[in-house]
């Protein structure tokens, strides 16, 4: 069975009815299948009206599920969003940003999926709708482990709320592969700094990508870095206390000790580069 609804009405309606296999860009989906069909029931909810786009509004940035990442890129958003847009030029190749959603990437649920540092590092939330309603969740509740999320088979991604609580924070987004373009990452960090009227920091907000199950929020860090001097160096601050809730892995792409010797250096990177 394929499904393509033009409302968010109908697609909940139909997931109503039993799980589906939702496919909005199909850019996880196809790769993931290899040589086999695609098989079992089929909601594609490329032509959903209302899913996609980018609303700016008093209280929050509401960004549909089904926002491409090049839309997510070219958007005009305030300075704490650098980050996610910079991570939106690093998704894959240029069609699959043209294609690729900011839902689908969520839900994927990969440890080394781009988005994820600095939404966690804007304090996202995911919106879920079903034919019974709408609920949020903090991003770091919805995605719950590797490839797991929390949402269950009736619901849809519908949103990706971030509050505005740190618009005017300066933010960058690094990434370390084993080349330029379309590599799956060996270690990401997103951080925001958000300085007051005296040049310390006020705000500061880091998160770590692809060295444990999920991305991490570095909280001991954050604290630490608040009062300090708003500067260049910031990461000679950094001990291996901040990094003790990170648990990497070792495969193809690195070593569980290169990841750990890296991300240290790739935040002391990603501090310098949110002040500039």
């Amino acid at each position: 069975m394929y499904l393509r609804p033009r409302t968010v009405d109908e697609a909940c309606q139909a997931l109503a009815t039993g799980p589906m296999r939702i496919l909005a860009g199909g850019t996880d989906v196809f790769p993931s299948l290899g040589d086999r069909p695609l098989n079992g029931p089929v909601l594609d909810i490329s032509a959903v009206e209302g899913l996609a786009g980018i609303k700016v509004e008093p209280d929050g940035v509401r960004i549909g599920g089904r926002t491409t990442w090049t839309a997510i890129a070219k958007a005009e958003l305030p300075p704490a969003f650098r980050a996610l847009q910079q991570a939106a030029r690093e998704v894959g190749s240029i069609q699959i940003q043209n294609t690729g959603t900011i839902a689908g990437n969520l839900c994927n649920a990969s440890p080394a999926a781009d988005g994820m540092p600095p939404l966690l590092a804007l304090d996202a939330r995911v919106e879920l709708t079903s034919s019974t309603g709408r609920r949020e969740l903090p991003l770091g509740d919805f995605v719950t482990g590797y490839r797991k999320t929390a949402r269950r088979a009736d619901e849809l991604v519908s949103a990706v709320i971030v509050p505005r609580g740190i618009d005017a924070g300066r933010s960058a987004f690094s990434k370390l592969g084993a080349r330029r373009y379309l590599v799956i990452s060996i270690v990401m960090v997103a951080a925001i700094l958000e300085s007051d009227g005296e040049g310390r920091i006020s705000q500061a907000r880091i998160a770590v990508g692809a060295c444990s199950d999920v991305a991490r929020r570095l909280r001991m860090l954050e604290g630490t870095l608040v009062g300090e001097e708003a500067r260049p160096g910031l990461g000679e601050l950094i001990s291996h206390v901040h990094l003790d809730g990170l648990s990497p892995i070792s495969d193809i792409r690195a070593s569980a000790e290169y990841r750990l010797d890296a991300v240290r250096t790739l935040i002391a990177r990603t501090l310098d580069a949110a002040l500039t």
